[in-house]
């Protein structure tokens, strides 16, 4: 499932919602985040059900929304697809890459050797 980077803002608002959200809901979270109209929101939310990233259930005269792909899901298959695309499927080479154009900072790199330890004792 392709989805934009506009869809993924709005998803978003799912993510961080501990219930399902009527259109209305949405165009309120989004509000102050984007200058889209509530029409935009609500294309958005008709794609996203089209492309089954959300579910809609009719609640009176609405609809009442629900994620139906966790962020950690979303997250790893965006992820995945990056480094496939760009780095043959390699970790290395994309940490490399970064590394080199970006100063990592101190905190970052001991994150990057825990994660390194753990991965070689889980071995």
């Amino acid at each position: 499932m392709k989805i934009s980077e506009a869809e993924s803002k709005v998803l978003e608002v799912f993510w961080h919602a501990d219930r399902a959200l009527s259109a209305e809901d949405v165009v309120a979270a989004m509000h102050n985040d984007r200058e889209w109209s509530a029409g935009t929101i609500r294309t958005f939310l008709t794609r996203l059900v089209k492309k089954k990233a959300l579910g809609a259930e009719p609640d009176g005269r609405r609809y009442l929304y629900r994620a139906l792909i966790p962020r950690e899901d979303y997250v790893h298959k965006q992820s995945r697809d990056l480094i496939d695309r760009l780095f043959g499927g390699r970790i290395a080479p994309f940490i490399t890459q970064f590394s080199e154009r970006q100063r990592l900072s101190r905190e970052e790199i001991e994150e990057l050797k825990q994660l390194i330890e753990r991965l070689d004792d889980d071995r």
